[in-house]
């Protein structure tokens, strides 16, 4: 029987600055035209929270009944470790799952945005299907495309679209840059599984780039998640205040490019999280004194 402590470490806490930021970086886009609902945003930013805990408990249900967690280094997994039955973390994911559904659903009804529930169902089935089903995308190396596009693009318009009934540029520079450090962060953790994800089949976009090429990424992700605002700084001055996030980026990308041992790789899952944070809060401000000062 796993601990409280054992299921909130499964519910994997470093992975939820990922779902916050998006709900930051819409909801401040949504204040800038003028339309931020703060109901909608704390229902935007359920939804997303408890998507990111249902996946990761979809995943760790998944990947534990076929083996591919046996061997590992890094955080707890309940299944793998045998701390939990696999039954009771499949119950754990459909249930945030469920709540993720009737806070959507909630949100829907004050946006009136209906066509969203087909998103949202569309997020359900991404999540599960990322390691679970038959044939899961996360083991043929299409899990960064769906975290970008769900943890991005999908997140963060979807929060300004049911506040302001409509997205501009700075949703979408800030959906690209939120999408890229959430696919950043899946990158080091799947750098750090490479070799017990090759030995079970688990062919990850890590795994197919090679070790050296998929810690690249990692870096050039970063770099341009940071740079992008410079696209609307023309308008938007006040966004350039993300490039003080520069000298944070520069450990996780030391530790990515030179650190040999694979347990060496855990805190950047953690810094690469705080980054997306830190970014979605600068790129947020941004947006609000560009509006407020205007």
């Amino acid at each position: 029987m796993a601990t409280a402590a054992q299921w909130i470490e499964g519910a994997r806490p470093r992975t939820l600055p990922m779902a916050v930021a998006p709900v930051i970086i819409g909801s401040a886009a949504a204040y800038g035209l003028d339309a931020f609902k703060p109901v909608n945003a704390v229902l935007a930013l359920l939804v997303a929270v408890l998507l990111q805990i249902g996946v990761n408990y979809a995943n760790d249900y998944s990947d534990g009944v076929r083996g591919t967690d046996d061997v590992r280094v890094g955080p707890l997994r309940l299944t793998g470790s045998g701390a939990a039955a696999p039954r009771q973390v499949k119950y754990a994911a459909f249930a945030s799952f469920a709540a993720a559904l009737l806070a959507g659903l909630a949100l829907v009804l004050l946006s009136q945005a209906w066509f969203l529930l087909l998103v949202g169902v569309g997020c359900i089935a991404a999540a599960w299907g990322y390691t679970g089903g038959r044939n899961p995308y996360g083991y043929l190396g299409l899990g960064d495309v769906f975290v970008f596009v769900f943890f991005g693009l999908v997140a963060t318009l979807g929060t300004t679209y049911t506040q302001a009934g409509t997205v501009d540029w700075a949703a979408v520079v800030g959906a690209v840059s939120t999408g890229l450090f959430a696919t950043a962060l899946l990158m080091a953790n799947n750098v750090r599984d490479i070799p017990t994800d090759r030995e079970v089949g688990k062919r990850t976009l890590a795994v197919r780039l090679g070790d050296e090429a998929a810690r690249i990424s990692y870096v050039m992700m970063l770099a341009l998640a940071v740079l992008l605002p410079l696209l609307i700084a023309p308008d938007r001055p006040w966004v350039l205040l993300v490039l003080l996030l520069t000298p944070a980026c520069l450990m996780p990308s030391w530790l990515m490019l030179r650190g040999k041992k694979r347990k060496s790789l855990i805190p950047v899952l953690k810094q690469t999280g705080l980054i997306n944070l830190g970014f979605s809060v600068l790129y947020g401000l941004g947006l609000v004194l560009t509006r407020v000062l205007a």
